[in-house]
């Protein structure tokens, strides 16, 4: 077990070392200037010794070579440098934003597993039911309906009910308060936000989880421990359920990952300054040193969640730790 574990964080390095590689020549090639963007345009609108001195400033005169070795030593360190439209440390940026999207995506998965879970193996252990039926409708419909739309929704039925209920209407909080300052302000502003992405993140999980099911509970060990006298509980505990979730473990690791960067549109239907909103700004105001910090973190965390889902698979099935 430990030389797989080994094996799989030593994986880590290159492959963090190419997604970085990568993402700073992609940014390379972008077409734009930051500096036209400072300075207010193109044309003859401005200097030309100024767009010079912006350029020395932010570091893009040095030969590619050398930007790139500042890169990947900053990387090291934890230091990404200095936003080219803020002036601000990148790091700074950064960390002002991701405990918001952190925790509306560690929310949001906790939704998603505690509802496709259960109820993706009901659905598949009451094939054809009335039940499997509602269950596939609820998960076809997380499927189908946009999540931009469904914040809008739940905004309004919100406002709706607190105010037929109460005579004023409530709103969200939009400035955020850490878990640990104050938890009522926090969870509100955080709940509808992870209640609408889980309900999407949940409706795809239970799709994967019935079919799963489906599939395992046909296999011949399942048919082995009925034969023996096994009551249903444990079989679909610690047979059927435990080898299911090799590819649930996958979906909800990527879903996960997926979450830290991409939450851009819910970001703006709820009005949070996460790390999603970030990122649009930053490809707006063509900050390249601030994008490609973005883009590397969110490589991160898809390295290191493989990583931990790779983990898990040879926890779930011990067979893999020999591969």
């Amino acid at each position: 077990m430990l030389q797989y574990v080994l094996k799989r964080v030593l994986l880590t390095i290159p492959t963090l070392i190419g997604a970085a590689a990568l993402v700073f020549l992609l940014m390379r090639l972008i077409p734009g200037d930051i500096c036209l963007v400072r300075l207010g345009g193109g044309g003859a609108s401005f200097d030309p010794k100024a767009l010079a001195s912006c350029h020395t400033e932010i570091g893009v005169d040095r030969p590619v070579i050398v930007q790139f070795l500042e890169f990947m030593w900053g990387a090291v360190r934890l230091d990404f440098g200095t936003s080219m439209w803020s002036g601000k440390p990148v790091i700074v940026e950064i960390a002002a934003r991701l405990p918001i999207s952190l925790e509306i995506a560690i929310m949001a998965t906790v939704v998603a597993v505690a509802l496709a879970i259960p109820l993706g193996t009901i659905s598949a252990l009451k094939q054809g039911t009335w039940l499997d039926v509602a269950v596939r409708v609820f998960a076809i419909g997380g499927i189908a309906t946009p999540s931009f739309w469904l914040g809008i929704v739940s905004v309004l039925l919100v406002l709706d009910l607190t105010n037929w209920i109460g005579g004023k209407p409530w709103m969200p909080p939009i400035d955020y308060v850490p878990l640990w300052q104050d938890p009522i302000h926090n969870l509100s502003m955080a709940m509808l936000p992870a209640l609408t992405v889980g309900y999407r993140y949940a409706a795809v999980t239970m799709r994967m989880t019935r079919s799963t099911m489906l599939e395992v509970m046909k296999e011949d060990y399942i048919r082995t421990a009925r034969a023996k006298g096994l009551i249903n509980k444990l079989i679909i505990n610690r047979h059927a359920l435990k080898n299911a979730l090799l590819p649930i473990v996958t979906l909800i690791g990527i879903e996960f990952a997926f979450l830290i960067g991409g939450l851009v549109v819910t970001e703006q239907v709820f009005n949070l300054n996460g790390v999603g909103r970030l990122f649009v700004q930053a490809v707006q105001n063509q900050d390249y040193t601030l994008t490609q910090a973005l883009v590397m973190l969110t490589v991160t965390v898809f390295v290191f969640t493989n990583l931990a889902v790779d983990l898990l698979y040879a926890w779930l099935d011990p067979r893999i730790r020999f591969n």
